[in-house]
């Protein structure tokens, strides 16, 4: 198209630069507004801060210890760190460079680097909310267990209460407070029941909480995990050196890391390992694409990732030893293997670890520490997602990261990923409530609803990309796999063109300013 400056050019609508030329006095106008840029944290701790509060959270406390346990001890670490160094954190590092390097959430990401693929944006925004709603459940249970721990006696101490039916031990105090007190649970999934209101005023709270920690963007939720991630370490500490001094804890620290090399020769416990490196570090959902956003476009993630990486492994390491040692003390008061006490997931912080604190001198100070950890390590995990390539990241830190990284990306993670996934199909079962209820044939179809509505948004997504794109297949496909202009890179690259550009078009309206409209009218001039 002719421009002003009198040289034939093929339009490029997305490269314009449009001009506004007025008639008040001699300005020369203004340049059309640019985007409004992205908040940034206020200084680096605050990333570092927010991002270990996203990963380190109930996972390291009642997951990786009895997953260490049950699956060889001390031998569970060789598979675990074999997973950690070729699928977390490349992974890790990968997600929050992408979000770094576009300064875009978890969807606009894909739609400045590949549009066909914004499907996997959509898909693992559907998987946050759903990991959302479970999790806020959790705050509300332990918020209730919180509030019970301030009573002269602990309530899932004595056998005589209302809701304690049959067996009248320690075990089945904690097991029935649970299932009956706090759940209020019925015969069965299609059995609702009735609203349990002091459980309700719980759940509103934690959804007050998180709004207030999120309610004005990285500012304040920058300023909240000052608190929130260090917090739960303080209690951590305390945890420990009680657990520690209690008799019967040397018991459970080798329960806890006694090795068991056989068992490396089992297929579960690789897929084990494997499922508690992308559960604990929180890949896939698009959570650290956000927070990295949030960086300056030179912030050294590779060095924050690898050391974010490493601490959320040490935490879990270490809250290994809080846990058992306490458990080793309940199994010696109690005299049975400590086996019989120990738990995994929600099992362990409302049944086995609240009977082992009833035991303890001052029960309701050591039950209020560890329902506080819980609650501020839920708290942060429930917070993150609600916050609004290898040359690339060299732009970004200034130097190549460990060539390993790369083949890795390319190479070793999606291999493992993809033979992890289909160990997992072949040795599917169908799940069981506390491995004895099971559930109707709609309860199963269901949960097959809710996996399939994240993962099938990604081909649909591409049909509907490339149905609504103008041009024949191939010009389909090469325009929604073609990287957008406006990202730092491309921007970078055309920078010295545009330095040179603009002071050609200042120039050219100075030239051309007498010849603006007599009526006063504004001209809109566009240059290439």
């Amino acid at each position: 198209m002719p421009s002003l400056l009198g040289v034939e050019m093929d339009p490029q609508p997305s490269s314009q630069l449009k001009i506004t030329l007025t008639n008040s006095g001699n300005k020369l106008g203004h340049v059309q507004a640019k985007p409004q840029e992205r908040e940034q944290w206020s200084n680096k701790l605050e990333f570092i801060l927010a991002v270990a509060g996203h990963i380190i959270g109930l996972g390291n406390i009642w997951r990786f210890p009895y997953l260490c346990y049950k699956n060889g001890g001390g031998v569970f670490l060789i598979p675990y760190v074999l997973f950690l160094f070729t699928c977390g954190i490349p992974l890790f590092f990968l997600e929050t460079s992408l979000g770094q390097f576009t300064s875009q959430g978890g969807i606009t990401c894909w739609r400045k680097i590949c549009p066909l693929f914004e499907g996997l944006g959509y898909g693992s925004q559907v998987v946050v909310l759903y990991t959302g709603v479970y999790y806020i459940v959790i705050l509300a249970w332990t918020f209730l267990y919180l509030f019970s721990s301030v009573r002269t006696e602990l309530p899932w101490a004595s056998c005589d209460n209302s809701w304690n039916t049959g067996s009248k031990t320690s075990f089945s105090s904690c097991y029935t407070h649970t299932l009956r007190r706090i759940l209020g649970l019925s015969e069965g999934i299609d059995q609702i029941g009735n609203i349990r209101w002091d459980l309700a005023l719980c759940l509103l709270l934690a959804w007050v909480l998180c709004y207030f920690c999120v309610w004005n963007g990285v500012k304040s939720t920058g300023k909240v995990v000052y608190f929130t991630a260090t917090f739960p370490y303080v209690m951590l500490v305390v945890l420990l050196v009680r657990g520690l001094t209690l008799p019967g804890a040397q018991e459970g620290i080798v329960f806890y890391l006694y090795p068991d090399p056989s068992r490396l020769t089992d297929p579960e416990v690789w897929m084990d390992a494997g499922s508690q490196i992308f559960y604990s570090y929180g890949v896939c959902t698009g959570v650290l694409t956000s927070l990295g956003s949030y960086n300056k476009y030179n912030n050294n993630c590779y060095r924050d990732c690898v050391y974010l990486c490493l601490l959320n492994s040490l935490t879990s390491f270490v809250a290994g030893f809080a846990i058992f040692s306490v458990l080793g003390f309940m199994a010696k008061e109690q005299g049975v293997d400590i086996s019989m006490v120990a738990e995994s997931g929600p099992g362990l912080a409302f049944i086995a670890y609240p009977r082992a604190v009833a035991l303890m001198p001052l029960p309701q100070l050591w039950a209020i520490f560890f329902f506080v950890m819980i609650i501020f390590l839920g708290l942060d995990s429930e917070v993150g997602p609600w916050i609004k390539s290898n040359s690339n990241v060299i732009d970004m830190i200034g130097y190549r990261p460990w060539p390993f990284m790369k083949y890795c990306w390319q190479y070793v993670t999606p291999a493992i990923c993809t033979c992890t996934f289909l160990f997992s199909l072949i040795k599917y079962t169908p799940l069981k409530f506390n491995n004895t209820y099971e559930y109707p044939w709609w309860g199963y179809a269901l949960g097959g609803f809710f996996t399939l509505s994240s993962t099938l948004l990604v081909p649909l997504w591409m049909l509907y990309a490339v149905c609504v794109t103008p041009g024949t297949l191939k010009q389909r496909l090469k325009l929604l796999c073609t990287p957008s202009m406006d990202i730092p890179r491309a921007t970078k690259k055309a920078s010295n063109h545009e330095a040179f550009q603009t002071f050609t078009e200042l120039h050219t309206l100075r030239t051309t300013e007498s010849s603006t409209d007599k009526d006063g009218k504004t001209q809109t001039l566009s240059v290439i």
